[in-house]
């Protein structure tokens, strides 16, 4: 009988593992006893020892099938071992209780990345995985990059952004790693978490969850709102003086003020320096204590800071020193609260004062791009009535400049509209070395009109012109996503897979855009002795308008409740009009997808050198109208003589 599974030796095999009773073995003990570490994945090769990361023991064994809890919540910083744990829990599974597995990465491409660098070093240096799944290269082996087979059971790795992937099969085992870079809605399905979460339903409470991420934002950080659901665990550990029980708190690390070197903590019982050579007896003799009353016995939560790094990886002095660099930074010290202390970070948002945007306006000559700036992109926010475009140009270190603003009149059902953007995407600016320059990249909203959006932006080519699709949420890993291919219809006729449409999360750029307006600026007679404005600095025209300012600064953040009583962010209008915050969001989009917050200084050197040099100009089409008016360039010059394409650079 054909198909029939009865004659499939394989197959039966594969069953009767995957029936079989599940180990008393702990995920610590099997990566005690089996794991080891690769040079190409881990900072310290050789064999896993639990012992180096004592923290990680009980989470460890609340992920092995002999524990009754179910979901495991890990809200961390980084440099603590949470990634090694998480594919120590994939390797048990593998070895020990096979069964379906679910990895879920922020994206799908950093999904391939991880099974590359992680997951087939898993395999290939441990002995025990090595002998039961097949290499790649073996012919009907069921290992691919995304999907690894062995007896029993199937590791399927994917993007929190697609999902297909996450909806691919059942599965009893779910790893979901930093929850926090996945965006707030999934293809239109819904949460990311919520769909990998509903692939565990048939297995009842024989299922495992794992949940590790780095936090974000406060009130909109995923991993945070399921530790707070949790027992909220933190790790407490003895005073080497006097023996009291504590868990590590960032106010209580001391260092002579310009001298990290000097940190130290202080007992909150008994007052004594604690040196941070106390810190692997103190690791040791540690346990996980909860501190909260969990809505759910099945979940524990577990929160580790830096402090807790083993030695040799993040010290306290290390910690100290990145604090007092990033003071007076917000980015920096955002960046500090997350990855180092495993914290939130409150957004501000209060919306910068208008008034204080329109004095602190500049004189340059109109038309002329800053000599600072050295690529523009554009941001197109579609109307009903019309087109509005501004035009930035961007520096070292996100720096940036309002070269232009372009009122188009008639919304997208008038055809004058779409030919006046068409030639604006030709048109040329002169920079202050003399070269011209042309957008590189222009971001176009398509929350209104979406097919005419479509059919234009296709009619122009997806070089230039980037179709974006705003989403609520902040993403700070990925702001922007894709592209994904969009079906459209374009002359009655449906296109499949005709438009490459990209989705930003516009709260990330919102919020950075606010936190640039406050940075401090230097003085007239600071900038005359050689000072430079701080990186991310934003500079406004003379002849930028009141109201424009106002459209600026139009949006402010609030937090609001919903209704499970969690708190959330989300920007809300204080004036009907926010048009110029928009377009910088899109043309802010537009700059990352061209690769500005990816390049090097050499490739900033490179640019300042070609536009001194005058390369890269654009000139008009043979046979067209006069070479002194705005027209695209010849055929074959989009790619040819952009500046900043012309080497490769824009991806």
């Amino acid at each position: 009988m054909p198909n029939d599974y009865s004659g499939n030796a394989a197959f039966l095999r594969s069953l009767a593992d995957g029936l079989t009773p599940d180990p008393l073995m702990t995920v610590a003990e099997w990566a005690d006893n089996y794991r080891i570490l690769s040079g190409r994945a881990a900072a310290e090769a050789g064999k896993y020892r639990t012992s180096r990361t004592p923290y990680m023991r009980e989470i460890m064994e609340n992920l092995s099938p002999s524990s009754p809890v179910e979901r495991v919540v890990f809200m961390k910083a980084a440099q603590t071992g949470a990634t090694e744990a998480g594919n120590n829990f994939i390797g048990f599974v593998i070895h020990q209780a096979p069964g379906p597995i679910l990895a879920v990465q922020p994206t799908v491409e950093l999904a391939k990345r991880n099974s590359q660098q992680r997951i087939d070093p898993l395999i290939d240096d441990s002995e025990a995985l090595r002998k039961i799944v097949a290499p790649a290269r073996s012919r009907d082996s069921g290992n691919t990059v995304l999907a690894k087979r062995f007896p029993g059971g199937q590791l399927v790795l994917t993007g929190a952004n697609s999902a297909t992937g996450l909806r691919s099969m059942p599965a009893r085992y779910v790893f979901l790693d930093e929850v926090d870079a996945y965006p707030g809605d999934v293809d239109g399905e819904g949460d990311p978490i919520a769909l990998a979460e509903a692939r565990t339903a048939t297995f009842g409470h024989r299922k495992k969850l794992f949940l590790v991420s780095t936090p974000t934002i406060k009130g909109l950080s995923r991993i945070e709102r399921e530790y707070e659901a949790s027992d909220q665990r933190r790790y407490f550990v003895p005073c080497p003086h006097c023996g009291a029980m504590q868990w590590l708190q960032f106010e209580r690390l001391r260092w002579e003020k310009g001298r990290p070197e000097t940190a130290h903590y202080l007992c909150e019982a008994c007052d004594a320096q604690i040196s941070e050579s106390s810190k692997t007896e103190m690791l040791a003799k540690g346990e996980w204590r909860a501190t909260a009353d969990g809505n759910d016995p099945r979940t524990r939560g577990y929160h580790l800071s830096a402090l807790y790094s083993p030695v040799g990886w993040t010290s306290w002095a290390g910690i100290a020193r990145s604090w007092e660099d990033a003071q007076h930074n917000d980015a920096a010290l955002k960046t500090a609260k997350n990855v180092l202390l495993g914290e939130t970070w409150m957004e501000s948002g209060e919306a910068p004062d208008w008034q204080r945007l329109y004095d602190r306006r500049e004189r340059w000559t109109p038309g002329i791009v800053p000599e600072k700036a050295l690529f523009l992109t554009a941001g197109a926010d579609i109307q009903k009535d019309r087109i509005e475009i501004d035009v930035w140009g961007w520096g070292r270190g996100l720096e940036s400049w309002l070269v232009d603003h372009i009122v188009i009149e008639g919304g997208p059902d008038r055809p004058a509209a779409w030919a006046e953007l068409t030639a604006l995407c030709a048109k040329t600016w002169r920079h202050a070395l003399g070269t011209p320059m042309q957008i590189v990249r222009m971001g176009v909203d398509t929350g209104y009109e979406a097919p005419a959006v479509y059919a234009w932006a296709r009619g122009q080519g997806f070089d230039q012109v980037a179709p974006l699709k705003g989403v609520d949420g902040f993403n700070r890993l990925s702001p922007v996503s894709g592209p994904t291919y969009v079906d459209m219809t374009a002359g009655g006729k449906r296109i499949r897979r005709g438009v490459r449409l990209w989705t930003v999360a516009v709260s990330t750029f919102k919020s950075e855009t606010y936190r640039f307006l406050r940075l401090e600026r230097p003085t007239d007679e600071e900038l005359a002795a050689g000072m430079t404005h701080p990186p991310g600095t934003i500079h406004l025209p003379a002849w930028a308008e009141s109201e424009w300012c106002k459209q600026f600064v139009a949006e402010q953040l609030v937090t609001v409740k919903t209704r499970r009583g969690f708190q959330r962010l989300e920007w809300q209008k204080l004036r009907e009009r926010n048009e110029a915050l928009d377009c910088r969001s899109y043309a802010r989009a537009a700059a990352w997808i061209a690769g500005i917050d990816r390049w090097s200084e050499d490739r900033w050197e490179a640019l300042e050198t070609e536009l001194r040099d005058g390369v890269g100009a654009p000139r008009p089409r043979a046979g067209s109208v006069s070479s002194k008016q705005n027209t695209r360039p010849v055929s074959g010059a989009r790619d040819g003589n952009w500046i900043g394409r012309r080497r490769g650079w824009i991806s």
